[in-house]
């Protein structure tokens, strides 16, 4: 294992990161209070409370997914595509570094970043309602799960778009649809039993359902569910990945 070279990626990608702290940072500690006054304060008092939740304190997991996930996809995407926009990705390639070397320092920069805007989210939201944990450590372990799971995604599309109106298509047109019919701002059981049983193909209905028990101890779906589901994802995001590298779709191109 080349650490340097991992370290070399990983510091790289959290120095542009930490560049920009104010977009970083700021900008999901705005739209978490633009959420709770618009869902929190408007749809919270028609709806006091969901399965014995108040509405503020249970749309806290939903917010801090859909940031999450977004911003996982976001940043894997964006780390990967920039070096192929520019060029420099073929001086990676020539590089004594192995495909498994660049995954994890660039895949580990965006799930950190996702991570920290988590946790920020998190903290923002406290200000609004009381919030407590009744799975802390099993809280980390879904939201790690999905920081990593989906910045995997991002890498994918990275590699995949040809153009940086591309990188917009998956996060925009796709993951953010998915996480609003997710359930993450209402409960599955809400819905008619038709709805449900579409709602159930949705993959982020388990990501969402697992974290929120994590918070809790409720769930749309069974958390043994939820688990297996986010591991399948992983799963097919590194075979794909391999591919890539195997191949070389897309980057030597």
């Amino acid at each position: 294992m080349n650490r340097t070279a991992v370290a070399a990626i990983y510091k790289f990608e959290m120095t542009r990161f930490f560049r920009t702290w104010k977009q970083s940072f700021l900008s999901p500690v705005i739209s978490t209070s633009l959420y709770f006054v618009v869902f929190g304060a408007a749809i919270g008092s028609r709806i006091e409370q969901v399965e014995g939740v108040s509405y503020g304190a249970f749309i806290v997991p939903g917010l801090i997914m859909l940031s999450v996930i977004v911003q996982s996809v976001m940043n894997g995407s964006f780390g990967i595509h920039f070096p192929k926009f520019v060029g420099t990705v073929f001086e990676i390639l020539s590089a004594p570094v192995n495909y498994v070397e660049i995954v994890l320092g660039y895949v580990g920069a965006a799930a950190t970043k996702s991570l920290l805007i988590g946790l920020v989210i998190l903290a923002t939201s406290a200000l609004f309602v009381d919030i407590s944990i009744q799975h802390p450590l099993a809280m980390i372990a879904f939201l790690l799960l999905t920081c990593i799971s989906f910045s995997l995604l991002g890498f994918i599309v990275g590699i995949w778009a040809k153009n940086f109106e591309q990188l917009q298509i998956v996060p925009m047109m796709v993951i953010t649809p998915l996480i609003f019919l997710g359930g993450s701002f209402y409960s599955i059981s809400m819905l008619p039993p038709f709805w449900q049983t579409v709602t159930l193909f949705n993959p982020v209905v388990y990501l969402v359902s697992g974290f929120r028990w994590a918070f809790f101890g409720t769930a749309d779906v069974p958390v043994g569910l939820s688990l297996c589901a986010i591991a399948l994802f992983t799963g097919v995001c590194l075979w794909v990945v391999a591919w890539i590298f195997r191949t070389g779709w897309r980057i030597r191109d």
